[in-house]
């Protein structure tokens, strides 16, 4: 017995043609197969991959990666030291925990910032600068997860009064780098406050010092100066020229 197609049918197989191609072009353009961002650096502390910025967030922000990812390859190190190749999302990947309080349990920490999947699904729609590209669905796991991204949404959420309960700018400004570190110890461990330290964590005052100066001389402004402002945001701008908050 043969069936004959009519009328809408007829347009079915063209159409899932053309929707396949469509998603296909999409993953290669914003998906896995786009040539990810991931800079290789010979010197340690390296500068941020986001020109611009407050000097005092971005020494922390630079403070932070030393005791987390003192790597060349800081934007694709996960939790372990092992690298990943793609950065077009968060890299998911559990690697499980041999020392320390956590022992047995994995950790989905990777980036920079050593940031867990799902605080990055919680923090990303907040602070992305450029969301899914999808043009079917807005999927949350789908933010790029490339060096100015993750230098971009952790530079906004530090600047989150909101979040944190204090201005952390200001409290840098005024010198009280340690309230700092103890505010955001729960959230990276290895600064000082936490459940576990690392043999990085007694040099961070002076690595946020040393760090200060260069952002402070690149943005041309004088060292411990209180009464500077903050650049406002409309003047903030990164690599690609998004701007930041």
């Amino acid at each position: 017995m043969t069936f004959k197609l009519k009328g809408v049918e007829k347009l079915i197989g063209p159409v899932a043609a053309l929707l396949g191609f469509v998603y296909l072009f999409q993953w290669y353009i914003f998906g896995d197969l786009q040539s990810t961002s991931d800079p290789v650096f010979e010197k340690q502390q390296p500068p941020l991959v986001m020109k611009e910025g407050d000097p005092y967030i971005r020494a922390l922000m630079r403070t932070i990666s030393f005791s987390e990812s003192n790597t060349k390859r800081p934007y694709s190190v996960l939790y372990g030291g092992q690298q990943v190749n793609d950065l077009s999302r968060h890299p998911q990947r559990c690697v499980t925990i041999v020392v320390g309080p956590n022992t047995g349990n994995c950790s989905t920490a990777a980036g920079r910032y050593q940031i867990i999947n799902t605080t990055w699904y919680e923090i990303a729609p907040r602070y992305h600068p450029n969301p899914s590209q999808s043009m079917f669905w807005n999927n949350w796991k789908n933010y790029s997860f490339e060096a100015e991204y993750q230098d971009v949404v952790v530079y906004r959420w530090l600047n989150d009064t909101k979040v944190w309960g204090v201005d952390i700018s200001q409290l840098l400004r005024q010198k009280k780098l340690t309230e700092v570190l103890r505010r955001l110890s729960p959230t990276w461990t290895s600064l000082g406050y936490g459940i576990e330290t690392n043999s990085n964590t007694r040099f961070l005052p002076k690595v946020y010092e040393k760090l200060l100066q260069e952002e402070l001389a690149a943005a041309n402004q004088p060292l411990n100066n209180s009464s500077i402002n903050s650049i406002p945001s409309s003047n903030l701008q990164q690599g690609t020229g998004l701007k930041i908050p």
